[in-house]
């Protein structure tokens, strides 16, 4: 897993289970705030088709940080909503995954996360798939 992998999986995690993933880790570093948690907007551009002309499709709440940790590795993290809290740890982790405890955070905290996200999509897919209608065209004797 590389960087943008990891920071895109911890932008896009619920609160909840970071949270709870955070605090089975069982680790808190000291630190120095770069950028303090703040709240913002971005403006979220869309395709039409997924391949079209980018238009923008309105403004999403945002919150982000920098921080940076003892031995010198920096973390960012701009994560969905306006939890502070949830933003400050994605920027541990990556500042974590920066350092000699890489495979430690990966192992007990961005491989489950990876899967319990994974297993939301999957229940979500399988909840449409029920729904799915096939239509089919039935072959009349004239041509």
């Amino acid at each position: 897993m590389d960087r943008k992998e990891w920071m895109g999986l911890l932008a896009r995690a619920p609160a909840d289970a970071l949270d709870r993933l955070w605090q089975g880790l069982g680790v808190a570093p000291r630190f120095r705030w770069l950028r303090q948690p703040e709240v913002g907007a971005v403006m979220v551009k869309g395709r039409m088709g997924g391949t079209g002309a980018p238009f923008n499709l309105g403004e999403m709440t945002v919150t982000r940080c920098a921080l940076a940790l003892e031995g010198d590795a920096v973390g960012h993290a701009y994560v969905q909503g306006r939890n502070k809290r949830q933003a400050e740890q994605a920027a541990l982790v990556d500042a974590l995954m920066q350092g000699p405890t890489a495979a430690q955070v990966r192992a007990a905290l961005l491989e489950p996360l990876a899967a319990q996200m994974q297993a939301g999509r999957a229940a979500r897919a399988a909840k449409a798939a029920a729904t799915k209608v096939e239509f089919f065209t039935l072959v009349r004797g004239d041509e």
